[in-house]
C-alpha cells in the first residue's frame, strides 16, 4: 500500500489538479474564509479613541501584547473586534485536554469515540465563552483606566466591548471549524497562520529599511536571511522526522487457510508537542513586563523593577528561563497528548507486539522509554529555534515577527496543509484509476 501511494504521489501533475473540482472548491472556500478574517481585523471597537490607543500600544508592543498582536493578525494594535483572536479557544482546548488526564469522567469520554469527542468539544466551546468573557471584560476595564483611550467610559462601553470581542472570538471559532470541514487544512491553525503571514512583508520591509538607513549592515542582513532559511530547513526536517517502532502481528488461520503475520510501524514524532511549549513559555515570561508597563513604575518596589528589567528580550535571565520553560512544557504536553499505556493496550488488543518486548506493561514501558529520549531531542530543537532569533532580535533590532515561534507556526501549518492537498490529489487520481479499471472490465465482459 505504501509503495502504491508513493507511486501515485510521484505521478501527480497539473492535469490532476485541474480535474480535482472538489479540491478547487475547498481551496476557494479556504481563501474566502481567510479574507473575511482579515477584513474583521480592521473593524475597530465602538467608543474607542484610535489615535490615543495607537500611541499607548507602541509603548507596550514589546510585551505580551506584541505576542497576542502577532497571533491576532494585527487586530490588537488596532483594537478591532477580532482583538481576542482565537487564543481563548486554544486556551480552553488545552485546559480541557489537561483535565481529560485528571478527571476520570472526561477520560472515559475521550475513549468513547466520536460521541465522546463531540461532548468534549462542547465543553471546549463553553470554556471559550467563559475565558473570552473574562478577557474581554478585563480589556474593557483596562481601556477605561487609560488616559483618553475611551470616549465615553461606563457600563455601556464595557458591555458593548465584551459583546464585540466575545462575538469576534466565537465567530472565528465557527469560521475555523468551517474551514476544517469544508476547506483545506486545520482552520484554527490557518487563522493564526494568516495573521502572522500578513505581517511578514512589513517585517521584511522594516529590516530592509534598517539596512537603508545604516542601522544594519548589508552582511548582517544577508546573514539574517541565511539564518532564517537554515532555521526553516531545520524545522521542516525535524517536524517530518519520526522514530518508527516495528510492530509485528502473529500468523492467523481463517478456515483452512493460514495467513502470514503482518508488519507495520508505530511512528513517534521527534516533536510531539508542536509549537505549544514556545507559546506557553513566551506568554508566561512576557506577562510580568506587560503588567509592569500598565502599572506606575514609580510605585513598584526595587526588587520588582530589577526582575522586570532582567526579563526583557535578550537578557540572560530571560534566555535561561525561556529555555527551561520550553523544555518543561515539551515534556509536559507530550505526556498529556500521548499515553504509552493506552497505545500498548491497543496493540495487545489487536494482537500486535514489538519484537523482543512482552505485550502489555513492558511494551508501555518501552514506548515511554523511547518517547522520553526523542522528546529530549525535540525539546533541544525547540530551544534552539526559539532562542537563536531572540538573540538576533535583542542584538540587531530585527522585527518581532521573525521570531522562532512565528517561524514554527508558519512552517508547521504549511507542511500540514500541503500534505492535505497532496492527499486530496492522490485520492482523486486513485478514484480515476478505479473508474478506468471498471470501464475496462465492463468492456471485456461485453
Amino acid at each position: 500500500m505504501a509503495s502504491a501511494a508513493e507511486q501515485l504521489a510521484s505521478n501527480l501533475n497539473f492535469s490532476t489538479f485541474a480535474k480535482a473540482e472538489d479540491l478547487k472548491k475547498r481551496l476557494w472556500f479556504t481563501l474566502g474564509a481567510l479574507l473575511v478574517y482579515r477584513l474583521g481585523t480592521y473593524i475597530p471597537l465602538p467608543g474607542l479613541n484610535p489615535d490615543a490607543f495607537a500611541q499607548a500600544f507602541r509603548g507596550q508592543s514589546g510585551g505580551i501584547l506584541g505576542l497576542f498582536n502577532m497571533f491576532s493578525g494585527g487586530a490588537v494594535e488596532r483594537m478591532a473586534i477580532f482583538a481576542l483572536g482565537i487564543m481563548p479557544y486554544i486556551s480552553a482546548s488545552i485546559i480541557v485536554q489537561l483535565m481529560t488526564s485528571v478527571v476520570p469522567a472526561l477520560e472515559q469520554l475521550k475513549k468513547e469515540g466520536e460521541q465522546g469527542r463531540k461532548i468534549i468539544n462542547q465543553y471546549t466551546r463553553y470554556g471559550t465563552v467563559l475565558l473570552g468573557t473574562a478577557q474581554a471584560y478585563a480589556i474593557a476595564v483596562g481601556l477605561e483606566s487609560g488616559n483618553g483611550l475611551v470616549n465615553d467610559p461606563g457600563w455601556f462601553f464595557r458591555i458593548s466591548t465584551v459583546i464585540s470581542l466575545l462575538g469576534g472570538t466565537m465567530f472565528l471559532m465557527w469560521l475555523g471549524e468551517q474551514i476544517t470541514s469544508r476547506g483545506i487544512g486545520n482552520g484554527i491553525s490557518l487563522i493564526i497562520f494568516a495573521g502572522i503571514v500578513a505581517h511578514l512583508p512589513t517585517a521584511l520591509a522594516g529590516t530592509l529599511e534598517l539596512g537603508r538607513t545604516g542601522a544594519l549592515s548589508t552582511p548582517l542582513i544577508l546573514a539574517i536571511i541565511v539564518m532564517v532559511v537554515g532555521v526553516i530547513a531545520l524545522i521542516v526536517f525535524v517536524e517530518r522526522a519520526q522514530r518508527r517502532l516495528l510492530i509485528q502481528y502473529p500468523k492467523r488461520q481463517v478456515g483452512n487457510r493460514m495467513f502470514q503475520g503482518d508488519t507495520s510501524h508505530l511512528p513517534l514524532k521527534l516533536n510531539t508537542s508542536g509549537v505549544i511549549p514556545a507559546i506557553f513559555a513566551s506568554s508566561l515570561l512576557l506577562l510580568p513586563a506587560t503588567l509592569a508597563g500598565f502599572a506606575n513604575t514609580a510605585t513598584l518596589p526595587g526588587w520588582a523593577t530589577t526582575i522586570v528589567g532582567s526579563l526583557g528580550h535578550g537578557k540572560p535571565l530571560y534566555m535561561v528561563l525561556y529555555g527551561a520553560m520550553i523544555a518543561f512544557f515539551a515534556f509536559f504536553y507530550t505526556a498529556i497528548v500521548f499515553n504509552p499505556k493506552d497505545t500498548a493496550d491497543n496493540l495487545k488488543k489487536h494482537g500486535g507486539f514489538i519484537p523482543g518486548i512482552r505485550p502489555g506493561e513492558r511494551t508501555a514501558e518501552y514506548i515511554d522509554y523511547v518517547l522520553t529520549r526523542i522528546t529530549v531531542i525535540g525539546a533541544a530543537y525547540l530551544i534552539f529555534v526559539c532562542i537563536l532569533p531572540e538573540v538576533l532580535i535583542s542584538q540587531t533590532g530585527v522585527p518581532f515577527y521573525l521570531g522562532g515561534t512565528s517561524l514554527l507556526i508558519v512552517v508547521s501549518v504549511t507542511l500540514d496543509t500541503v500534505a492535505q492537498i497532496q492527499g486530496h490529489l492522490i485520492a482523486q487520481q486513485y478514484e480515476g484509476l478505479i473508474k478506468k479499471s471498471k470501464l475496462r472490465g465492463g468492456k471485456r465482459g461485453r
